[in-house]
């Protein structure tokens, strides 16, 4: 018996003596020198008490110790469990406690605050490096360069996943080795990724987009991977001339457009750029392609699903759409009354396919409520699809605002707002009205170097929204808050300005 995952991304570093990650300064480690890399995290991690099956849960800055973890993981028959580094002692309390892993890898300058937490819940607390003996790098010292892998079939469990709990506690999102190993396979075909490519990896790797989507379709292909610890302006114009891909969130993309330096010189041995986690404004994507002569491909995806669909990589990629559903991917919009929509107009997207998960670790009543007995997924997620299939995400279903009696979709009035003089970008929300319900109010950023008046904002949209989408009221910030993958923090934001109507500013 085989290890699905394993077998397919791991195993055939093997052989390879050529680099397989190259790191900021020049270093490079060997496919087979980090497949060696590997087998030890692998074996420390047995020598530690973990079984198959078994959670190996990991608060670590990236780096290539922390992604051959991973791999480690997967090896040896382990659930994998990253955990964003900005979680605080009580977010990562309830994580230990839902979870219940053998072992919680942390970084050493967190190991005092994180050892009460650990103990509370039987997982035996190590660090990667650090001073003295008791240092996962230390168990990792003396450790064989092979390691023979426990056997996993492609419907075992390899990895939980927690949804980012803006509403209600966070969920862990059960992945197996096929639903990973599947959607690798798609896109990895999809995007023609092949052992030339050199992908520019910036993105975190506690999340699907670093960690699945870029990492695992680059193993599978035999390509390499340029590891950066985070984005770095200067580091990436200086290593985007030895790349040949890029994935990133829109903020990647808007930084380098601020910068005079990054140009179609800087781009000409690129072939592909890939935008997700957070929509990426239309007005970007012109941008984009105006300074470099690349047009940005859009996907959609979520924990819970990998990726679901993708603008072509030939054809159009049309700016304010993800694309189609991935092949072998289902996608359906249903109304309220379950019924499919027609084009144009919007409803709450499901899929189905290979891709989906298996449900929420200890949450059999949410698994059920969210995903149906026939496979088909409920998003959550607001979407419609044009006369040529292209799908456009409206919004998230919690982030419509129904005002009056009448649905208003954010991301049509944010739309809007961003093509006004001098708005850089916004954020629409429903806040409690007494008249209404709910009023649509809209944050705004300026563009640099430009004061901006929310009411002349809002007068702008007199002749471009019906009245009932209008913004009632607006305020402009610097910035819009935002988590680790770039996404707009909508929940704070309505948390701030939640009882703006109740109590109009003086």
């Amino acid at each position: 018996m085989t290890n699905t995952l394993y077998d397919a991304l791991f195993a055939p570093l093997a052989g390879r003596a050529g680099p397989f990650l190259i790191l900021p300064g020049g270093r490079e480690i060997g496919g087979a020198d980090f497949l060696a890399l590997v087998a030890q995290a692998g074996n420390a991690l047995r020598d530690a008490g973990v079984q198959p099956g078994d959670r190996v849960a990991v608060q670590l800055a990236k780096s290539p110790e922390a992604l051959a973890i991973y791999g480690a993981s997967i090896a040896i028959g382990a659930v994998f469990l990253p955990l964003n580094t900005a979680y605080t002692p009580a977010e990562l309390d309830y994580f230990l406690g839902n979870a219940t892993p053998r072992v919680f890898l942390c970084d050493p300058a967190r190991e005092a605050e994180m050892a009460p937490i650990a103990g509370a819940h039987d997982a035996r607390l190590l660090t990667l490096d650090g001073a003295g003996k008791g240092t996962f790098a230390h168990l990792m010292e003396g450790q064989s360069r092979t390691l023979s892998p426990t056997p996993r079939a492609p419907g075992d469990l390899a990895a939980i996943l927690y949804t980012s709990g803006t509403t209600g506690r966070s969920k862990g999102a059960m992945l197996s080795h096929s639903n990973l190993l599947s959607n690798a396979e798609t896109l990895a075909d999809l995007w023609r990724f092949t052992e030339d490519d050199v992908l520019l990896h910036a993105l975190p790797i506690f999340h699907t987009h670093g960690l699945f989507v870029a990492s695992n379709t680059v193993l599978l292909t035999g390509g390499r991977m340029i590891l950066l610890p985070g984005f770095d302006l200067e580091a990436v114009l200086a290593l985007l001339p030895q790349a040949t891909t890029m994935m990133g969130v829109p903020t990647f993309y808007t930084r380098l457009l601020d910068d005079p330096r990054f140009d179609s010189a800087l781009t000409r041995d690129m072939r592909l750029f890939i935008s997700g986690s957070a929509p990426l404004l239309a007005e970007t994507h012109r941008a984009f392609e105006a300074r470099t002569g690349h047009r940005i491909l859009e996907r959609y995806g979520m924990t819970e699903t990998n990726m679901n669909t993708s603008n072509p990589y030939q054809g159009e990629r049309r700016a304010g759409t993800v694309g189609f559903p991935l092949p072998g991917v289902e996608l359906r919009i249903l109304d309220g009354e379950g019924r499919e929509v027609p084009p144009g107009e919007a409803g709450v997207i499901e899929v189905r396919g290979p891709n989906v998960f298996q449900g929420y670790w200890q949450m059999p009543e949410k698994t059920a409520e969210e995903l149906r007995p026939d496979g088909w997924f409920i998003t959550g997620d607001i979407g419609r699809r044009d006369a040529e299939g292209y799908v456009q995400i409206v919004g998230r279903a919690k982030d419509l605002v129904i005002s009056g009696g009448f649905n208003v979709y954010p991301v049509e009035v944010e739309a809007e707002l961003d093509a006004q003089p001098g708005v850089l970008e916004s954020a629409v929300i429903g806040l409690p009205h007494p008249d209404f319900g709910e009023a649509v109010f809209a944050v705004l950023v300026p563009q640099k170097g430009v004061t901006l008046e929310a009411a002349a904002v809002l007068a702008g949209l007199k002749d471009r929204l019906a009245r009932f989408k209008q913004p009632k009221a607006a305020v402009v910030l610097d910035a819009l808050p935002r988590n680790t993958m770039g996404k707009v923090q909508k929940a704070e934001l309505r948390k701030t300005y939640g009882d703006w109507f109740a109590k109009p500013p003086g």
